[in-house]
C-alpha cells in the first residue's frame, strides 16, 4: 500500500488533498482501490451539489461490489473528474491521480487522519 504524506484520510479510505484557496480535491486510497479489485464503473454527485461528511456521495462498481463513497468533509462540489466516467480503472492504476471531486466551503475535518495514523488504522483493518 501507499500513502502520500500531502493528504488527511478517513477510516473510510477516502483521501483529501488541500489544493489552497479553500479548494480540496477527494479520491479513494490505494487501500481502498487494492480492496475493490477492477474498477468498472463510478457514480458521482454534480458541480453544485453539496456532500456531507462521512455521507455517500456516490458509488463505485468493483469486479468484486458496489461500495459507497464517502465524503471526507462537508462543502459543495466545485469540479468532478469527467474522466473517469469513461476510464473509472484509472483509480486502479493512479488512485492518487485519479481524482474524483472537487470541494469548497469545506467544514467537517475532524475525522480525518494524516498518513501516518492511517497506515496504522489499515494495519489494524
Amino acid at each position: 500500500m501507499t500513502l502520500q504524506n500531502d493528504r488527511k484520510y478517513t477510516s473510510s479510505h477516502e483521501w483529501l488533498l488541500d489544493l489552497g484557496n479553500g479548494v480540496f480535491r477527494v479520491g479513494l486510497s490505494d487501500f481502498a482501490q487494492h480492496a475493490l479489485g477492477d474498477i468498472v464503473f463510478i457514480d458521482l454527485p454534480q458541480v453544485g451539489d453539496s456532500v456531507t461528511a462521512e455521507s455517500s456521495m456516490g458509488d463505485i462498481e468493483s469486479v468484486k461490489a458496489v461500495s459507497e463513497v464517502l465524503s471526507p468533509v462537508s462543502g459543495t462540489v466545485s469540479a468532478v473528474n469527467e474522466t473517469l466516467s469513461a476510464a473509472p480503472e484509472s483509480i486502479n492504476a493512479d488512485p492518487y491521480g485519479a481524482w474524483l471531486i472537487e470541494v469548497t466551503n469545506a467544514t467537517g475535518f475532524a475525522a480525518l487522519m494524516d498518513a501516518g495514523d492511517y497506515e496504522a488504522f489499515c494495519a489494524n483493518a
